[in-house]
Parts: C-alpha cells; sequence; structure tokens
C-alpha cells in the first residue's frame, strides 16, 4: 500500500557534529507491517534541538534531528488502516505522531508509563545509515515504526498548530494533568516560549487563573493572546523577593497553587519553590540537560510541603488530547501565530543558528504542502 517506488528518493539533513549539517539522499524505505512512512510537511525547531545542536546533549552528538511535526501519509504497511484512535487513514491524510517508541514490554511500560520507555528514543537516535534512514523530521521523509502512535490532523487544524502538537502541547497538557490544575486555582509559569505559551492556554480553558514570567517583553505580550490574565518582566524586579512579593500580590498574599518551570533554566527551578503556596505543586519540563547544577533551599521546600513533578515526554494519547484541544480553541487562541519564521529544508543551519541566538523566537522548516 502505498508509493514506494526504486525511482523514489528522499533527503536528510545531518548534523555531523555540532553546529555542522550536511545532507544524504536514501532511496526510500520499503514499509513494514504495522509502520507508516510520511512526506513531511513542516518540522519546527523545538528547544531540544537547539540544545543538541549547540553540543549540550549527554548523548546525540550526530544524526538527524527533528521531532515536532506534521506530515502526510505517503505509505501505509500492512494492517495499517486506522490511527491510534481507530480513524481511518488514507494516502495524504495529514497526521501528527509522538516522537518516540512504546515499546509495550520494559519495566515502565509494563506498569503503564509509556512516557518512560525504556527504547523510546531507539530509533531516533539511529544514524541516518542505518534502515530506514528517516529517523528525524528534518528531512523529505518520517518513517513511523510499529509501537509508534500516531494520529489523523483535524480538517480544521492548521499545519502550523497542529506541528507542535506532538511535543510542546501534547507535553505541558501531560504536566498539567499530573498538577491536577483547575478551576479557581493560580499558576505561575515560568518561561513564555512555546512550552509557556501552550500551557498558558491550557491552564486559562481549566480556570486558572494565569501568570506567566519572562524576560522578554514581546513574548510576554503574546503571553495575553494566550490565555495570561498578570504577566511579570523579571527585568522589572532585581531579587527573588521582588519577584515573590509581586506574585504574592497577585495571589491573595498566599502564593500560586501551582509553578510550571519550562524555561529550561536552572535558576528559575530553583526559584520557583518561593512562587508556591505552602502544600502546592511544581510542575519541572524545561531543564533536561544533567548536570547543569543550581544552589537550592530543602528546607524550604520541605516546609512548605511542595510537592515536585518532573515531567518528560507524554503518555502517548496526549497527543490526540493536543489536537482535539487545537480543534476546539482554534478561535479563542493564535495558536497559528506560534511560529515567527520560516525557513526551507536547505536553510536548516541558518534557522538553527538564528533560533540559537534568539535572532528567531520560533522557527518552522516548511518541507511541503500549504504553509497554513
Amino acid at each position: 500500500m502505498g508509493q514506494e517506488s526504486e525511482e523514489q528518493y528522499g533527503r536528510v539533513a545531518v548534523m555531523e557534529e555540532p553546529e555542522k549539517l550536511s545532507y544524504q539522499e536514501y532511496k526510500l524505505p520499503k514499509v513494514e507491517k504495522g509502520a507508516v512512512l510520511l512526506k513531511v510537511r513542516r518540522s519546527n525547531i523545538c528547544g531540544s534541538e537547539l540544545h543538541i545542536w549547540k553540543g549540550l546533549h549527554p548523548t546525540k552528538k550526530r544524526g538527524v534531528l527533528g521531532h515536532e511535526m506534521v506530515g502526510e501519509v505517503y505509505a501505509l504497511g500492512e494492517g495499517v488502516e486506522t490511527d491510534y484512535a481507530g480513524s481511518p487513514v488514507k494516502i495524504g491524510d495529514r497526521i501528527v505522531s509522538a516522537y518516540y517508541i512504546t515499546c509495550l514490554k520494559c519495566a515502565a511500560c509494563r506498569e503503564g508509563h509509556f512516557h518512560l520507555c525504556e527504547h523510546a528514543y531507539d530509533f531516533w537516535n539511529m544514524q541516518p545509515e542505518a534502515m530506514p534512514h528517516f529517523h528525524g523530521t528534518f528531512a523529505s521523509h518520517y518513517y513511523i515504526h510499529p509501537n509508534q502512535y500516531f494520529y489523523k490532523v483535524p480538517d480544521d487544524v492548521s499545519d502550523a498548530a497542529a506541528a507542535s502538537a506532538n511535543c510542546a502541547l501534547s507535553q505541558v497538557y501531560f504536566g498539567l494533568d499530573k498538577s491536577g490544575i483547575s478551576f479557581n486555582q493560580s499558576i505561575v509559569i515560568q518561561g513564555a516560549g512555546g512550552l509557556g505559551l501552550n500551557a498558558a492556554a491550557v491552564a486559562k480553558e481549566r480556570g486558572a487563573t494565569v501568570i506567566v514570567i519572562d524576560g522578554v517583553e514581546s513574548r510576554l505580550q503574546q503571553a495575553k493572546k494566550f490565555g495570561a490574565d498578570y504577566t511579570i518582566n523579571i527585568n522589572d524586579y532585581e531579587t527573588v523577593e521582588d519577584r515573590t512579593n509581586a506574585i504574592l500580590d497577585l495571589t491573595n498574599g498566599i502564593g500560586a497553587d501551582v509553578a510550571l518551570e519550562v524555561a529550561g533554566v536552572p535558576a528559575a527551578f530553583a526559584e520557583g519553590i518561593h512562587f508556591i503556596r505552602p502544600g502546592g505543586k511544581y510542575v519541572t519540563i524545561g531543564n533536561i540537560t544533567p548536570g547543569k547544577l543550581v544552589e537550592f533551599d530543602p528546607g524550604l521546600l520541605t516546609r512548605k510541603s511542595i510537592q515536585i513533578i518532573p515531567v518528560v515526554r507524554y503518555n502517548p494519547w496526549y497527543l490526540s488530547k493536543a489536537l482535539l484541544f487545537l480543534s476546539q480553541t482554534k478561535d479563542i487562541y493564535p495558536f497559528d501565530e506560534l511560529l515567527d519564521a520560516a525557513f526551507t529544508l536547505e536553510d536548516i543551519k541558518t534557522a538553527l543558528d538564528k533560533s540559537a541566538a534568539r535572532e528567531v523566537t520560533r522557527g518552522t522548516i516548511i518541507m511541503g504542502g500549504d504553509s497554513g
């Protein structure tokens, strides 16, 4: 089923080493039973890619980058007739997939913690020379393996919105579910990048009072469009105490019920416990690089009895929840405006360099299809 042909080739962008990129061409693979081959429509530049590009990832030093994407079905393996929500799929349908594998057999999977699968990155970590070659989404095509959840994109969700679903939106949705944030509670979101903006929208739809902290005023202005009731520019407050007092003023003097760290800065994590009320919860997602240390006050954490909830990835069915959320709120929040610069496959190095230098807030690589 599909369009596999010996004459059909695709391209992958390969990070040969940090900040060095090359391109390789491979014959499109024959799709195995239970797998899907996508033609990539667009792939976003996530903060994870920037960590790898700058040489900060603990293990990935070479390979194909890209994971936050939307594509269209190019070929279906035997037995693939529906997505993981039971919706029929066919050639040409737009698809988003979880960017990792759920092996179903490891200790974490056996306990239902699919987001912690020991084999999550077995294929993403493979070198492009190894079949089926298209392991990352900075490429013309992307191979979805068996046991890799994927979902059909609703017709009323644009490519620009859908491309962020399989990472940013799904992850903060999962994290906020773990926090139990609900109506008439307050949340402080540290960071107004893609994760923070998506989180603001999800928290706002749950009836929470949303406070967003960042050091870039343009990001804070955008946060207001995504549901932020209040914004705090860290540059307006000299000390942690000053910022804490600003949050206390907005939360009846007790602190936020929940805080969410998506800044990716260790100092932000240490600061966050000051913003939270006694008995509150702290979800941390942004700090993903081991070995980056910061001074921390464990006594304050204990005395306030704050529950820390670290979150990596998400259970894969949250991708379906994210797509439904986008469909239901498309007229409320400007998800299409999350991306502020577009590049071609040939310009990936420029896109990564500009993003790393913060000349671009949220870049996307458009490989084909519409640009909506």
